[in-house]
């Protein structure tokens, strides 16, 4: 998980950082009060929250139930060093998880932890996610523009992983994030002795509250150590943690890639109306095929389309064979800004047609709809 601890003590927010990375968390530390939370929530977005400095006056808790609702998924731990029992009832009553003693002992601490972390991995245990994956038929294609942005999207109502196998040159963290990563992919793949549910949420970069990325390595010559098996083992680990596991694969075909493609429900590869990207797009149909995935596994996305273009839909039906063909509208000024300022496009312009079709497809996204059709029917128009 990730964990943000508030105390106005240096010492205090030390021992709270030794003890919760020794059990492979996330830790972020704000020295200050109450009056830190509602930023550390919107700017770290972090799992947990641990809050030491408040008395005991209920009247303090009023900063608490609006973090608790306002962000919902964060889960808050008050430490105190001093508490009534009509503290404690209205602790509980704002949203509090749990209340420990002022400085808490590194047993307290982590049995609280655990206890956060065992219950939000039985919420995600009782369901199973679903792992799609998007491909470029051709460089520049936007295959991992499509795969972040709806990742983001996605995440207003789901939890999402976004996991980056472009493993020498990906920058999907980049599209809607604007930090390093302090942990990748390799190093996952490296300690993959220690893969449980904690290590993968801790080595993953929250994005937005309900999406994390898995990023590439910083390195590109480390991504060399990363195998079919780690792949493996990560996505089977995922899909117990999160409503969707998206994967953005680099447009090479390799055990690792297939290793991926294998796991993925739907493979959508990107292309754009060219004949290029065509001729791409047969050469990685035919590979699918020689893979043995079945065409309904297969929907092809037709990116910066334009309706008055060269090559028109009836064109690409005939090169491309009876595949499912999605378009997604062109929008060069909107999607570039986006891209530049390393902005989800929903941020920047939520009336764009861009944004609205992603937000279509968010919301198609139930039993009921993927049952009868498929998962980009509501965001695309069918071809």
């Amino acid at each position: 998980m990730k964990i943000a601890a508030i105390s106005p003590n240096k010492d205090h927010l030390q021992q709270l950082r030794t003890v919760l990375e020794a059990m492979s968390h996330t830790v972020v530390t704000v020295e200050g009060g109450k009056t830190k939370m509602r930023t550390v929530a919107e700017q770290e977005m972090p799992d947990l929250m641990i809050v030491e400095g408040m008395c005991c006056d209920p009247a303090e808790l009023d900063q608490i139930e609006h973090l608790t609702t306002q962000h919902p998924s964060i889960a808050v731990v008050l430490l105190c060093a001093i508490n009534t029992p009509e503290f404690l009832i209205s602790s509980m009553r704002a949203g509090v998880r749990e209340v420990l003693p002022s400085p808490a002992s590194a047993e307290a601490l982590e049995g609280a932890v655990n206890r956060i972390f065992s219950k939000r991995a039985k919420v995600r245990n009782n369901t199973s996610g679903k792992i799609l994956a998007f491909m470029p038929c051709k460089g520049g294609s936007g295959a991992t523009f499509l795969a972040s942005n709806f990742g983001y999207q996605l995440a207003e109502s789901k939890t999402v992983l976004l996991v980056d196998l472009n493993l020498q040159f990906g920058d999907a963290l980049s599209f809607v994030h604007d930090r390093a990563p302090a942990v990748t992919i390799a190093d996952l793949a490296h300690d993959i002795s220690r893969l449980d549910a904690s290590f993968l949420a801790a080595s993953a970069v929250k994005a937005a509250p309900n999406l994390s990325i898995l990023a590439a390595p910083e390195d590109p010559a480390t991504a060399m150590e990363i195998k079919p098996e780690h792949v493996e083992a990560i996505l089977k680990l995922a899909v117990t943690q999160y409503d969707y596991v998206l994967v953005d694969v680099p447009r090479i075909i390799d055990p690792v890639s297939i290793k991926a493609l294998d796991r993925a429900e739907r493979i959508f590869p990107v292309l754009q109306a060219g004949l290029p990207h065509l001729r791409n797009a047969r050469k990685l149909l035919k590979v699918f095929n020689a893979l043995g995935y079945p065409a309904e596994k297969i929907e092809l996305i037709a990116n910066r389309f334009e309706k008055k273009g060269e090559i028109g839909l009836d064109d690409m039906r005939r090169t491309l064979g009876p595949y499912v063909l999605h378009t997604m509208p062109n929008s060069f000024k909107e999607v570039s800004m986006s891209i530049n300022h390393g902005n989800p496009i929903l941020q920047l312009a939520r009336s764009n047609m861009v944004s609205r079709q992603l937000a279509e497809l968010a919301l198609s996204l139930s039993p009921k709809q993927e049952e009868s059709r498929s998962v980009f029917g509501r965001l695309f128009r069918r071809t």
